[in-house]
């Protein structure tokens, strides 16, 4: 859907962003018993559509593995542990909001933008542009940029971001939508938005664990896209659950860094599953048969970081 010039610097004027860093190197997280403050804001609720937005050249096979990992957050996958159980744990900032609504997370439309029509270098503004192609209402608008795709911050302060749109005017009210933003590092900074699947940037030089999919790069993006999911159904318009400055929230996930299993430590990701014929690191199992890594999700009940390993 094009947007009028007009209307875009309207709606420009209406977004909020957050930044959220998740770099192997960013390990700074809340400690045990120390929780994520409620600011008494709205947290998704309802049915609520995730749409991917594809920008760039990407194989069929690398969007299956995102597409699939959506699905895989509301139909549990037949083995334990799964990406849908991972999940259930941000029903417990719901608890702890009251919200009477429960969450319902249904993939919805792909979007493919594949002659770069914003070019290969995309600013903040442009990002909300292709987070705007999705639906404007009880929506979350994925935005994934393939590997030959600068973004302002990509790399070096960031390796994807959450954050609010307001769109049309209907019925005298705007309706306000989700985006995310994340990219794929594999050829700009695998070491510091794919760990652990890439030799890290900076700390302890263990070696890269194989990745599930066969994918360095999309298997980070999926590390990246699970955290800010927790992030933006947990704190949406940026006054939920957080700590922190709001521009720079600690949240669900981002509160707990580089940790994917018990006994993870700074350059050791946990004690992970292993396939026995791939060799590959994993921790959840997802629809048609695939496995991922997911991070660990700070649990308000028990005020640590959980993982399902």
């Amino acid at each position: 859907m094009a947007l009028s010039a007009h209307k875009f610097l309207q709606l420009l004027f209406l977004v909020t962003s957050f930044h959220i860093s998740l770099g192997a190197r960013n390990l700074v997280q809340v400690q045990p018993g120390q929780l994520l403050q409620y600011h008494k804001g709205p947290l998704l609720t309802g049915k609520i559509s995730v749409n991917l937005i594809w920008y760039g050249n990407f194989k069929p096979s690398q969007r299956a593995i995102v597409s699939d990992f959506i699905s895989s957050l509301s139909n549990p996958a037949s083995t334990q542990p799964s990406v849908a159980t991972w999940w259930r744990t941000t029903e417990n900032y719901y608890q702890l909001a009251n919200t009477k609504r429960p969450l319902s997370l249904t993939l919805a439309n792909e979007i493919l933008e594949e002659g770069y029509p914003l070019g290969k270098k995309l600013t903040n503004k442009q990002i909300l542009q292709l987070a705007s192609k999705g639906q404007q209402k009880n929506a979350i608008n994925v935005v994934l940029t393939a590997s030959d795709i600068t973004v302002d911050g990509f790399c070096s302060s960031r390796c994807g971001t959450h954050g609010s749109g307001t769109g049309s005017l209907s019925g005298g009210k705007r309706s306000r939508f989700a985006y995310i933003w994340v990219g794929n590092p594999e050829t700009q900074c695998p070491g510091y938005c794919a760990w652990p699947f890439d030799q890290p940037v900076y700390g302890p030089q263990n070696p890269p664990l194989v990745a599930p999919n066969n994918d360095v790069g999309v298997d980070g993006m999926v590390i990246n896209l699970a955290s800010l999911l927790a992030g933006t159904v947990t704190n949406p318009f940026g006054n939920a659950f957080f700590q922190g400055e709001p521009q720079a929230p600690l949240e669900a996930s981002s509160a707990c860094p580089g940790v994917y299993g018990k006994g993870a430590y700074p350059g050791y990701a946990g004690d992970l599953l292993v396939d026995p014929t791939t060799g590959a690191s994993y921790n959840a199992h997802g629809v048609n048969g695939r496995k991922y890594l997911v991070p660990a999700i700070y649990d308000p009940k028990t005020a640590t970081c959980s993982t399902l390993v």
